[in-house]
């Protein structure tokens, strides 16, 4: 009956929807178990896995209304973001989670994942990229994120907002994302689930910049700080940075500045254009992270990459 101490990953897709009879009244449901862990497990691997098999899903079987992927909630956006990005079809994909254990009191599971599949199911749904369907709200993936630790509303897109709701009587829209995602993406991934290196680096007060000079020694192909403020870093952080502009074109990662706090744009500034730190607009640094990941396996120029943070 615990709400904290349970273990991730440890009920089976076919448990999870068989345990909630209500399912049959909204659709007809074929379960696979792709991945089956803790979503602090999660890995770049297990993503491409899911998304070459929904795209492989959307390609040959055209009745499929939309698909659902039910995930543990500590990584969820980011899986979410991925599949935005990779996805090629625009048929609803769906992420859906529980902050509470399927044994608790009260448990949001059963009704989160009803909620998803209806969406998944929505005519509405389709063109609207990645979802998450969490207590009664759609989000979208590129702004949603965990906002909470244990509350059941946790899942929001800052000051954005979400983007409908799944009420008793219909799923609603209120906007649509703007940004370029799944049919628009220029993304492709191949079988491999590797991807070029990249780490975030999370700005404080006084920081040691040994873990930048480690990284670029370790020859990472790029670099996302978590500013502060407005995507701010500090002078020996960019003193750090400067270090690394002086070495060899080709063993420079790519830097990104997103800022660590959860809402607002990070926007192009003289003084660390200079440096060739591109801009993450409003990404979190987690997804700019997945977004640098993607773009590195097109291109390493800095101004393409700079473009497609601006569209994506």
């Amino acid at each position: 009956m615990s709400l904290s101490d349970y273990k991730g990953g440890s009920l089976l897709g076919e448990d999870l929807v068989n345990s909630v009879p209500e399912i049959k009244q909204y659709a007809n449901v074929n379960v696979e178990q792709v991945v089956n862990v803790g979503s602090q497990d999660i890995s770049p691997a297990h993503w491409t896995k899911l998304a070459n098999r929904i795209n492989a899903i959307f390609a040959h079987e055209p009745k499929v209304a939309g698909v659902v992927v039910t995930h543990g909630t500590a990584t969820l956006e980011e899986t979410a973001y991925f599949l935005n990005l990779t996805v090629k079809h625009d048929r609803p994909v769906v992420l859906v989670g529980a902050q509470r254990p399927a044994t608790a009191i009260s448990a949001d599971g059963p009704l989160n994942l009803v909620n998803a599949i209806r969406t998944a199911g929505s005519p509405a749904a389709r063109g609207m990229g990645t979802l998450v369907v969490m207590n009664d709200e759609i989000n979208c993936a590129r702004d949603v994120t965990k906002s909470n630790t244990y509350r059941v509303e946790t899942f929001r897109s800052g000051e954005l907002g979400f983007l409908g709701y799944v009420d008793p009587d219909q799923v609603s829209f209120y906007r649509t994302p703007t940004k370029r995602h799944t049919v628009r993406s220029e993304f492709d991934i191949d079988a491999s689930g590797t991807f070029p290196q990249v780490e975030i680096v999370y700005s404080y007060v006084q920081p040691d910049v040994a873990m930048i000079r480690m990284l670029h020694e370790k020859g990472v192909k790029g670099i996302v700080f978590a500013g502060s403020g407005a995507g701010i870093i500090s002078q020996v952080e960019k003193d750090a940075v400067k270090e690394i502009l002086s070495s060899p074109p080709e063993s420079r990662p790519i830097i990104v500045r997103s800022n660590r706090t959860g809402n607002g744009r990070v926007i192009a500034r003289k003084d660390f254009d200079v440096l060739e730190m591109i801009p993450a607009d409003n990404l979190s640094p987690q997804k700019a992270r997945i977004l640098l990941m993607l773009a590195l396996t097109k291109t390493t120029d800095p101004a393409d990459i700079k473009r497609m943070f601006a569209e994506y």
